[in-house]
């Protein structure tokens, strides 16, 4: 039986991976061996989570985090070559941009496996984030290259990968595929609407999380300032990872929004489909509120998702507080249709064929 070996470091990873890992076991026909860096480890990856997901567990966790992105990449790319050379699988596949998909996909490369690249073809055009240069340079080592968008498909096209030795194909974006297998449990699975004492419709969803905000306070002073002008008109609920509360605790900044701890996907899910809109410097979160027929206002200067924004289900606001509110403003008074499709159906399946033909 063909074998392919998944590398996945971030929960978002496990998620969208959970989509294809179904897919795999329906038909039967290759084998998944899939490895965990453990590049973003925290309790919600326990047992427990990939339990209530329905996710394989890894079989192997590398255990590798809280490092620098060189000293990080450089330990991951050693460890993964270990189990490749253990496995010695017909292809490698990876998601995203985080360190874990670089390092995979070089590991893979340099030895002469097969790579796919889910989420090939996404670019800022800003090259001082690290998830630029990941995945600018995962795409150049890819075989298969799977792009969830036209967008992602020009920009290939643009950097001339169709005169190279691989395959781009777009297949639309695998995270719907997740959005509305887990939405339909989610309700089931998580209390957090009434623990919070929500009503529908009638509070604000912020996550704030990348460096370029969270290591420039005047960038943080400024999100928060508008999130606190927001929430004199409505809840404004913040799941906070621990080192931006501790930042905002080490420079005494205290903002009038509800911060609670990071929470579950479950429990994300529960708070899109109630929520009214959505502040975020999130890649994934914008899709996730479009899924959710919410309204987005990204807290960056740019988008790898620019349909979004140039269909008018979001706007970039950049970490301005008057652009942020005016953008709250002008979504309370906007009535959007949400069925456009921009980003596929089925995307699992599309996928899982176009792997099974390169094995």
């Amino acid at each position: 039986m063909k074998k392919i070996v998944t590398i996945l470091g971030a929960r978002p990873q496990f998620v969208k991976a959970a989509v294809l890992s179904r897919v795999i076991l329906k038909y039967k026909a290759i084998k998944e061996v899939i490895v965990h860096t453990g590049q973003h480890y925290d309790a919600n990856m326990s047992d427990i989570f990939f339990e209530e997901m329905n996710i394989p567990k890894p079989t192997y966790n590398l255990a590798i985090n809280g490092l620098n992105h060189g000293a990080m990449t450089g330990q991951m790319l050693q460890k993964i070559e270990e189990v490749l050379l253990i496995e010695k699988p017909d292809v490698v596949v990876v998601y995203g941009d985080t360190n874990s998909t670089l390092a995979g996909a070089l590991a893979a490369k340099k030895l002469d496996i097969k790579v796919v690249h889910i989420e090939a073809g996404l670019r800022s055009f800003n090259m001082k984030m690290p998830e630029e240069i990941n995945r600018i340079l995962t795409d150049r080592i890819s075989d298969l290259l799977i792009c969830p968008t036209d967008t992602a498909v020009e920009n290939l096209t643009k950097e001339g990968f169709l005169t190279m030795p691989s395959k781009v194909v777009k297949s639309g974006d695998i995270m719907k595929d997740a959005v509305a297998f887990y939405s339909e449990t989610s309700s089931e699975k998580s209390d957090i609407i009434s623990t919070l004492n929500l009503q529908h419709n009638k509070f604000v969803l912020a996550t704030i999380h990348r460096q370029e905000n969270t290591d420039d306070i005047e960038n943080l002073k400024a999100i928060f300032e508008a999130l606190a002008h927001i929430n004199k008109d409505k809840r404004v609920i913040v799941p906070l990872h621990p080192r931006t509360k501790s930042i905002l605790e080490k420079q005494h900044l205290n903002f009038a929004v509800e911060i609670i701890d990071p929470i579950g996907y479950f429990d994300m899910l529960e708070l899109l489909q109630h929520c009214n809109l959505v502040v975020t410097d999130s890649g994934g979160l914008q899709k996730e509120a479009f899924f959710n027929k919410k309204h987005c206002i990204v807290a960056r200067e740019e988008t790898e998702w620019v349909e979004l924004v140039s269909n008018g289900f979001a706007k970039i606001a950049g970490a301005h507080k008057n652009t942020i509110i005016s953008a709250y403003n002008e979504f309370q008074q906007t009535v959007t249709n949400f069925e456009m499709n921009l980003f596929g159906e089925h995307v699992g399946e599309k996928i899982y064929k176009e792997i099974i033909e390169i094995v």
